[in-house]
């Protein structure tokens, strides 16, 4: 083996396992979502995804979600909460709100009527 096949297989290495850690390792920690007048309230961005993607809040307390949706992707038209039984139809340009109160701990997932852009709020 010359040097040249050894830097290969290092760098091939290397990359390798950026690639199991960024998708199957990394965890995000989430946004904590502020209390204001006892409701748990957070902007989401849908521009190519959800931002912030991962919310954590606090069991029992109302949560209100305000999506506002700055792309016209037809595939972000609707924001879809299956385990809460949820959805709301997200126009261009507006704000949208999903209120609800998470009764146990977990986490609900939500995500575009084609499952592409994914989120979660984790209840603690």
């Amino acid at each position: 083996m010359n040097t040249s096949v050894i830097l290969v297989n290092v760098l091939g290495a290397a990359l390798i396992a950026w690639i199991v850690w960024y998708f199957w390792l990394y965890r995000k920690e989430g946004v904590q979502v502020a209390e204001v007048a006892g409701v748990q309230e957070v902007p989401i961005t849908v521009k190519g995804g959800y931002d912030p993607d991962v919310i954590v809040v606090k069991q029992g307390k109302p949560v209100r979600l305000l999506f506002n949706r700055q792309e016209s992707s037809m595939c972000s038209e609707m924001v879809v909460f299956d385990k809460i039984d949820k959805s709301a139809k997200l126009p261009e340009g507006e704000t949208v709100a999903i209120e609800f109160t998470p009764a146990e701990a977990g986490e609900i997932p939500f995500q575009c009527q084609m499952g592409m852009l994914r989120g979660k709020v984790v209840v603690r």
